[in-house]
């Protein structure tokens, strides 16, 4: 590929990113009230678990927990019996509990996924102790539930090991009893606490997966970098007492007691199922829908109590039944009566878990059918919660083929921006396998797992037809529902229903370094030059549309403009020196690669006499963006009176930025001949800018004052050494996790 295809590619990976992680838009809110459920009831019901499930043996662990959520000291006391049956062909010593709750004892152990969230909240709150971002698990004792008898146990990098002093024969059982207390970090991880809503995940000891061919228990410590959730499905009851006034959303069947002092208890009876976590707040509201048996609930926040985010809540829940059902139809049933969404404070990251997603804040303006994110979390509970797998060493099989379920959909849907053209977008081959251990992916999870993992999925839909695919994967559900998937044993369903040269072709392409899409399904260049219009036309507009007071002359607005279609003109200095030419050219480059990503073609003039000629004219019905001295620029030197005073009513000083010594900078305004343009000037006050300004701002200038991912300027002037002299923006959340 041409570097200028090459330069393409890498700027769609970079948008398509952005876009996913603003699938779900941003907003602010902290309070919320109580909305009753509502429903429409169908006379179809669904079973309580699919008829697989049913005619299965019932899972080998049972948890009944009773727990206390102590909500001011963000700690959890609980105790819990766990009957374990046996069902492996050895005779085990141990039984082994991951402990994830632990990765917070130390921010080195945390995972990094919330690290910028926790960084923005500790700013936000100055008194907070960095211990107070951390928390665990403390174990008190360990018994044989039956007999009494204390059992010795030990806990080490995130796993709990108790010992069993008779054995466990093949299919024996033993209840094990044992008493905790959780402590909840503050900020925002998996288990967390953060404006009074606490994130209920990996705050009890969990049974390990033991692997009778290895003869040996799963026992990683939580990933860093990524995810670490292996679990055998069990039947769970979770009673957990809170305050009164809290909402809580767990999997299952829910039912609550009032204990007459001021707290109550939330049950939940939830069996086959992969993991039990909770989300608890005073603050939530929860609105719900039944379509023939099937119960969707939406946990969320309204600050104002805006009855426009409660129609949103009702659309979202539409959207909900709606993608359950076209994943029913594709791979299986979704085996439970309910599945809930809980919206949290956390920006940019949604988290799957069994029945169960969350998701951060959504705005009154959101439009759930474009809602990417939370339809590859649903997809999850196909690949993840139904069919498990060991995401810590084969993460593939549940992120692959859940992105690869979200394009299918949306290509049914019809979506271009979406659809299959997001899987056939190329992005190189890469000297790492696609079926790698998340140690081995280190920084390249997202590209392995998610992108190239459905790109491998999507050869093999491509190469045998959608028939067959499908056909396929409602075997592999069969196959694999309610247990653990591996890697072979995909490969040995492919061989079984699509024959030795379809799972040869996948084996090659999951197990062999540098996998690229087959040529003949990727996006040719023409293709990926309109698939990255669109994808940029959604990007601002998804962002621009949460900033409804933003200023008109905010600069971003005119790569908005021009990607709606409106004119824009590039007027360059004329009569500089070499030097100055060349930083001329710098900026100019900046913005032809990112107005050739979207088609747009600015006409420039350099000339005096050619801006002269289309002052009036073109020039007037343009969007402008002048590059240079100002005392040089035909444009500002031509309407110099009306920019200045254009220049008064955006608050930025003109004159007396203009009378400083070798500053350089941006400014927009709104065009002095046409209230509907804008101007923005790229400007430095000597003959050229200086050595600093060359090499940190010119190069990223129009991706600094036009990318819809950075804070929102209206101007920004900077010192000879390049530090701020002044500057005016409207901060933008999303530019914290695009930030080097």
């Amino acid at each position: 590929m041409n570097k200028s295809g090459r330069r393409l590619m890498l700027s769609a990976l970079s948008l398509t990113m952005a876009l996913s992680l603003l699938a779900t838009p941003y907003s602010s809110s902290s309070t919320a009230y109580a909305l009753d459920e509502s429903a429409s009831r169908s006379s179809t019901k669904f079973p309580q678990a699919n008829d697989l499930a049913n005619k299965q043996q019932a899972p080998h662990i049972q948890y009944d927990i009773q727990a206390t959520l102590h909500a001011q000291e963000r700690l959890i006391t609980a105790t819990q019996k766990v009957k374990y049956r046996n069902q492996s062909k050895d005779k085990l010593d141990q039984v082994v509990f991951r402990l994830f709750a632990d990765a917070n004892r130390s921010k080195d152990t945390q995972t990094t996924m919330f690290k910028k969230n926790n960084e923005l909240i500790a700013k936000e709150n100055p008194d907070m102790k960095p211990e107070d971002f951390l928390g665990g698990i403390d174990i008190k004792e360990v018994k044989d539930a039956s007999t009494g008898q204390a059992l010795a146990f030990k806990k080490v990098n995130q796993v709990l090991t108790v010992e069993l002093p008779k054995g466990l024969d093949s299919n024996s059982e033993i209840t094990l009893e044992m008493k905790y207390k959780t402590k909840i970090p503050f900020g925002m991880q998996r288990l967390s606490e953060y404006k009074d809503l606490v994130n209920g995940a990996h705050w009890f000891p969990v049974a390990s997966v033991y692997n009778d061919t290895t003869h040996s228990w799963a026992k990683e410590p939580y990933s860093t970098h990524f995810e670490t959730d292996y679990y055998d499905v069990a039947d769970y009851k979770v009673s957990l007492n809170v305050p009164e006034n809290m909402v809580v959303a767990m999997p299952g069947d829910l039912t609550e007691t009032k204990t007459g002092d001021g707290r109550k208890i939330m049950t939940a009876k939830a069996d086959n199922t992969r993991e039990l976590v909770f989300f608890a707040s005073e603050n939530f509201k929860k609105a719900s829908k039944t379509k023939n048996g099937r119960t969707v609930e939406y946990f969320y926040l309204n600050e104002k109590n805006d009855p426009k985010k409660d129609q949103v809540i009702q659309q979202y829940l539409d959207h909900v039944l709606h993608v359950l059902d076209f994943f029913s139809e594709k791979f299986g049933p979704y085996g439970y009566p309910e599945f809930r969404v809980v919206e949290s404070y956390v920006q940019g990251v949604a988290v799957e878990f069994s029945r169960l997603v969350q998701m951060g804040p959504i705005q009154v303006s959101s439009n759930p059918a474009d809602d990417s994110v939370l339809v590859h979390e649903i997809a999850h509970q196909w690949f993840h919660s139904m069919i498990g797998n060991d995401s810590e060493n084969e993460s593939f099989l549940d992120e692959g083929f859940a992105d690869f379920a979200m394009s299918y959909f949306y290509e049914k849907e019809g979506s271009k921006l979406s659809g299959f053209n997001a899987i056939r977008l190329p992005n190189g081959p890469v000297d790492q396998k696609i079926n790698s251990t998340n140690e081995e992916s280190v920084d390249m999870s997202n590209l392995l797992f998610y992108q190239k993992g459905r790109q491998a999925i999507y050869e093999l839909y491509r190469t045998v037809g959608e028939s067959k695919f499908d056909a396929f994967m409602k075997e592999y559900f069969n196959r694999y529902a309610y247990k653990n998937a591996t890697v072979d044993g995909l490969l040995q369903t492919i061989e079984d229903q699509l024959g030795k040269e379809a799972r040869d072709l996948m084996d090659k392409n999951l197990n062999q370094p540098n996998y690229d899409l087959n040529p003949k399904y990727a996006m040719t260049e023409q293709e990926m030059q309109e698939y990255m219009k669109l994808t940029t036309t959604q990007l601002y507009d998804n962002i621009l549309s949460g900033f409804t007071d933003l200023p008109k002359y905010t600069m971003v607005n005119v790569m908005k403009k021009a990607i709606h279609g409106e004119p824009v003109v590039i007027v360059l200095a004329d009569g500089v020196s070499k030097q100055a030419q060349k930083q001329q050219q710098i900026v100019l480059e900046g913005f032809n690669n990112m107005f050739s990503m979207v088609g747009v073609k600015p006409l420039v003039l350099t000339e005096r006499q050619a801006v002269k000629k289309e002052l009036e004219s073109t020039l007037a019905k343009s969007n402008v963006i002048a590059i240079g001295n100002p005392n040089k620029n035909a444009f500002v030197q031509a309407l110099k009176p009306q920019m200045v005073k254009k220049a008064s009513e955006a608050k930025f000083p003109w004159k007396e930025m203009m009378k400083q010594s070798n500053v350089y900078g941006a400014y927009g305004v709104v065009h002095p001949y046409n209230k509907d343009r804008l101007v923005v000037h790229y400007f430095w006050t000597g003959d050229q800018a200086s050595a600093k300004g060359e090499e940190q701002f010119l190069p990223m200038a129009a991706y600094k004052t036009m990318g819809a991912t950075n804070n929102l300027y209206q101007y920004m002037v900077y010192k000879a050494e390049g530090t701020v002299l002044k500057e005016q923006y409207t901060y933008n959340p999303i530019s914290e996790f695009f930030a080097e």
